[in-house]
């Protein structure tokens, strides 16, 4: 896979989805950027990310900045390994696909 041009479809995608967007620092795709990032209404955080996905990353930051700004609430991780961005999407009844969605069942029914 050749990243550079990865990454540049996925800006050009994402200013197609946003026109009025500000690039890769726009506070609807950088949780840093984001004013209201420490009042959400809620206290617990599933965040999911796959290990090949050029996104993980930030997946993995959301969860260090809502820890670092001391929101209070938890924040939980799941990273499926070796497959990338959306992959649930693409093949929604592989086995790491119904992993994926019984993780999130069982984070919904945590009270």
């Amino acid at each position: 896979i050749d990243f550079g041009e990865f990454v540049e479809k996925i800006h050009t995608l994402w200013r197609f989805a946003c026109p009025t967007t500000t690039g890769s620092d726009d506070p609807l795709i950088n949780p840093e950027k984001d004013p209201n990032l420490g009042s959400l209404g809620f206290k617990r955080v599933l965040v999911c990310v796959a290990g090949k996905d050029l996104l993980k990353d930030r997946g993995w930051y959301y969860k260090e900045l809502l820890e670092k700004i001391g929101w209070g609430g938890v924040v939980d991780v799941v990273e499926t390994k070796d497959e990338h961005h959306v992959f649930h999407m693409f093949d929604p009844t592989c086995e790491n696909a119904k992993n994926l969605l019984n993780q999130v069942v069982s984070f919904i029914k945590r009270t």
